[in-house]
């Protein structure tokens, strides 16, 4: 199994929530729940790995709060 760490925002204007695999051109999707956006962006992945595996053009570290007076 591998395992792909994917960022997930949501949209203001629509409510979708959107997620991507930092570094991996392609790999992002939406959806109406976090769930439904899950599933989309597995078999997004799915059909990605059908053309073997991904050379990542970055790695996902982390999130950090940034303070601003």
């Amino acid at each position: 199994m591998r395992n792909y760490t994917a960022v997930i925002e949501q949209d203001a204007d629509t409510d979708l929530f959107v997620g991507h695999i930092p570094g991996w051109q392609g790999a992002h999707s939406q959806g109406a729940t976090i769930d439904e956006l899950l599933d989309n962006l597995r078999e997004v992945v799915e059909m990605l790995l059908e053309d073997g595996e991904p050379h990542l053009e970055a790695e996902f570290v982390g999130t950090h709060t940034v303070n601003v007076a």
